[in-house]
């Protein structure tokens, strides 16, 4: 059956057609042609140009399945990149996002057969941070580019510098509560060296002798004088009388 002319109605009609996705059994990956129907995927596997294309892949199978192995990986990995960075996802939901591209490297076409399978390899190689929950399998990216690493190694030679810091400062902190501890310990024998203690002799109980200085009276100026006013007085009423 020809191909119908560009720009007439049914080759308008078959663009809309293959518009979207469709489905993966209906897809040649060693051709990279997409198929709507069942029928149409037999008419391409019975045609000229898929033999020879599968006669190519016969003669060296490896050196084919390792591009697209290789070709999956580095669009897979680009994809997670860009979409999520660092972030912790679901790998179905990376991949949903993966098959969506038209132009896409299917899975089997590559080594892998499932998705966990690949996902777990790529995280024995540190590619992917891998853990498995409940919900699925999750999967982050490890960027390992040079940029990230120098950034990674300045700020972890930011935090051993605060770190060497914070140890001198502690270790110039504790010199300094030793050396106030020694200073106070010093004064506190200087103390009992001139502190007096209250010492007996065998058992013998304390006596105290309590002694009482005598006091002397001393007359004033003022008695004495009136005393001598008193004698005048009377040697002079004998004298008149």
């Amino acid at each position: 059956m020809p191909k119908a002319e560009f720009g007439t109605p049914k080759y308008l009609s078959n663009r809309m057609k293959s518009k979207g996705l469709q489905k993966l059994k209906f897809y040649c990956q060693a051709c990279e042609k997409q198929c709507r129907d069942e029928n149409g995927f037999k008419c391409h596997m019975m045609s000229e140009s898929h033999q020879r294309q599968m006669l190519l892949v016969a003669q060296n199978p490896g050196k084919f399945i390792s591009s697209y192995t290789e070709e999956f990986k580095r669009n897979f990995i680009r994809l997670l990149s860009r979409s999520h960075g660092t972030k912790r996802v679901l790998a179905n939901r990376v991949y949903m996002d993966y098959i969506a591209q038209r132009d896409h490297v299917h899975m089997n076409a590559t080594k892998w057969n499932t998705l966990s399978e690949f996902c777990k390899e790529m995280g024995r190689a540190g590619i992917f941070r891998v853990d498995e929950t409940e919900r699925g399998l999750h999967i982050a990216w490890v960027d390992n580019s040079p940029k990230t690493l120098a950034k990674q190694a300045a700020i972890q030679k930011m935090e051993r510098a605060a770190k060497d810091d914070e140890e001198r400062e502690k270790e110039l902190l504790e010199e300094q509560v030793q050396k106030a501890s020694k200073i106070a310990e010093e004064k506190g024998l200087e103390l009992e060296r001139k502190a007096t203690e209250l010492k007996r002799e065998g058992e013998q109980p304390i006596k105290l002798n309590l002694f009482m200085k005598p006091t002397t009276r001393t007359e004033s100026p003022l008695s004495s004088h009136n005393g001598t006013k008193m004698m005048l007085g009377g040697f002079k009423r004998r004298k008149v009388m």
